[in-house]
């Protein structure tokens, strides 16, 4: 929608990523399967995308004594948040590329590359979802009949078991991806 050529998903989860190729007609990596860094490498000509967005946040699922180390010093209370993605799109971005980072992060983490971000030049930009500035233009793209979301929810719930509901979500259970609330 936004002008992108290219879209390329990264998950461990079959039916989200299903869900990527599907919807947003994304190509996918399974980062359990391969390595993403050098998938992404191999997909970019060696380049790297333009731009990489980090959509979990403190709750990514780290590979290998990196992922233990997060989790652990999480667990200790050494660590708020698990920033796995963050690093990887440090990593992974072109020179000159922009990182968007809307995954929610509470406080600190370490062990972050930035001699990559600085050396490469990369761009920031953070902050959750800015319904203000994107929710016109979304809600006219699904009245003229170019997006239909539906394809997101998962789950209908009648809005009083909104609680059972964002436990669903929270807790990812029975291949929930999204949970529509009907009045």
């Amino acid at each position: 929608m936004l002008g992108a050529e290219r879209v390329i998903g990264i998950d461990r989860v079959p039916h989200r990523l299903q869900l990527a190729k599907d919807f947003a007609k994304a190509e996918t990596i399974n980062y359990e399967e391969v390595d993403a860094g050098e998938a992404l490498k191999e997909m970019t000509g060696g380049r790297g995308p333009d731009a990489c967005i980090d959509a979990v946040g403190m709750e990514a699922h780290g590979m290998g004594l990196e992922g233990f180390y997060d989790e652990a010093k999480q667990k200790v209370g050494l660590e708020t948040d698990r920033p796995t993605v963050l690093r990887q799109v440090m990593l992974a971005c072109r020179k000159g590329g922009t990182l968007s980072i809307m995954g929610v992060y509470a406080g600190f983490v370490d062990k972050m590359p930035m001699g990559a971000f600085m050396n490469k030049g990369l761009t920031l930009k953070t902050g959750q979802m800015h319904g203000q500035k994107y929710m016109p233009r979304l809600l006219e793209s699904i009245v003229a009949g170019e997006v239909d979301p539906s394809a997101v929810f998962t789950h209908r719930l009648p809005l009083a078991e909104a609680k059972q509901g964002f436990e669903l979500f929270k807790h990812k259970k029975d291949g929930c991806v999204k949970v529509l609330l009907l009045p």
